[in-house]
């Protein structure tokens, strides 16, 4: 593990530099980065197994708490607990005790009473992870599933593992992002991610209206044509169109949107001939993609799936490996102070 010097508020790391929250990629090096991705490449072959399991995490519990659906998501988040031998619950908010009046701050603490180790948290909020990890269960090792417009480090490092396995390096690479960008927080970690990885330029394509303002500062070049947008590619980032977090009349139609922005196969030879397509899913055929893209040669959507596994079981694992070293730290520290 590559050692850091956190600032004092560096919430997700410990003190010697190990993760003990997941919550944005921000304020995370390339170093630490590079360790994700390569703790991952080493969990890819547990998936190819007879008996798909490592014991990192038997005999601790970890609690999926999804207040927005995400099937894809929480199912790889469990899978990735259990290949790690963890004890998974699915807590269904819909029914629990905080659709009955309970604060969720209550039902976190007494979740944490019942010797919970991680939870992982998806919510509309953003921050609401943050939040948690600082002011509810700082003793549990927080894992961000997905926060509003915020962040969605997971599924950027899946992303990142992906491009990694398919480019070798991020050296010299020209990534576009296309689609809903305004209201995409994967796209946010995907920009932070490239960026810190050293991707040569970070290119977001989308209409104005589906733009944040001072996108720029995100550090990512902008393109508002898509034939102009997709010239020297090397990868391809389509977004979906998440039309429940809209507000007013963004777009003239779908039909619209896909001429000029749908990705098809006359659009896909305008990038580079080796050009990989990617996708977070869940895909919106003829929306944003063309059948035959998604699931033509170039495609790796389905590697990220698989990478989606491998990533979460790299964070988890890591995650209480920092929770653990900082509790034998204080323990050391109160032990000291006793002698």
């Amino acid at each position: 593990m590559t050692a850091i010097d956190p600032s004092p508020n560096h919430l997700q790391l410990t003190r010697g530099g190990q993760l003990r929250h997941f919550l944005t990629l921000d304020g995370l090096n390339r170093e630490l980065l590079t360790d994700i991705l390569d703790t991952a490449d080493s969990f890819i072959e547990v998936g190819e197994r007879s008996i798909k399991k490592v014991p990192l995490l038997r005999g601790r519990t970890v609690v999926n708490l999804f207040f927005e659906s995400s099937t894809r998501t929480r199912s790889t988040f469990e899978l990735a607990a259990k290949r790690l031998s963890a004890d998974v619950l699915n807590l269904d908010i819909s029914t629990s005790a905080t659709s009955k009046g309970e604060s969720l701050s209550d039902t976190l603490l007494n979740l944490e009473a019942m010797a919970s180790d991680m939870f992982v948290v998806r919510h509309s909020q953003s921050g609401a992870p943050h939040f948690i990890a600082e002011s509810v269960t700082p003793g549990v090792a927080i894992i961000n599933a997905g926060d509003g417009r915020h962040a969605h480090p997971t599924q950027a490092m899946l992303d990142m593992l992906t491009i990694r396995q398919h480019k070798g390096s991020f050296a010299g690479l020209k990534v576009a992002i296309v689609g809903d960008i305004l209201h995409s927080r994967v796209a946010r970690s995907q920009i932070r991610a490239l960026n810190e990885l050293g991707a040569e330029e970070v290119r977001v394509i989308a209409p104005g209206t589906l733009l944040p303002r001072d996108v720029e500062n995100l550090g990512c070049t902008v393109e508002y044509d898509m034939a102009r947008g997709m010239k020297d590619l090397d990868v391809v980032i389509m977004l979906r169109l998440q039309k429940e977090r809209m507000e007013g009349a963004l777009l003239p139609s779908e039909r619209e949107f896909y001429r000029l922005y749908g990705l098809n196969q006359d659009k896909l030879a305008l990038a580079k001939p080796d050009c990989i397509v990617m996708h977070p899913g869940p895909i919106n055929r003829g929306v944003e993609i063309e059948s035959a893209v998604a699931d033509g040669p170039q495609s790796v959507i389905l590697n990220q799936v698989t990478n989606g596994i491998a990533i979460r079981m790299a964070v988890m694992s890591m995650a209480m490996g920092g929770q653990m070293a900082e509790r034998q730290q204080k323990q050391l520290e109160r032990e000291g102070g006793r002698a």
